[in-house]
């Protein structure tokens, strides 16, 4: 199994498993919209016995803007 670290936007700091560890980018389900993250560099741990295959994964793009206050916004009313 391979995993993917994502780094910036909404999901910064998240580990998500990869179902193919040769993906470049990867779309995922973020409230009620979607967000792009493309790997930059190569796989880590590739080697028998040194942990998962890892690749690490930037932010790109959001297909909807992202507010992180419309939650809250909602809560206070």
């Amino acid at each position: 199994m391979a995993i993917a670290r994502l780094h910036g936007g909404p999901l910064d700091g998240q580990v998500l498993p990869l179902d193919d560890e040769n993906e470049d980018s990867i779309i995922v389900p973020y409230s009620e919209t979607q967000v792009v993250y493309r790997r930059q560099g190569g796989l880590a741990n590739t080697g028998q016995g040194d942990g998962p295959t890892e690749g690490e994964f930037w932010f790109v793009e959001s297909q909807d803007d992202i507010d992180p206050d419309a939650d809250s916004a909602r809560d206070r009313r």
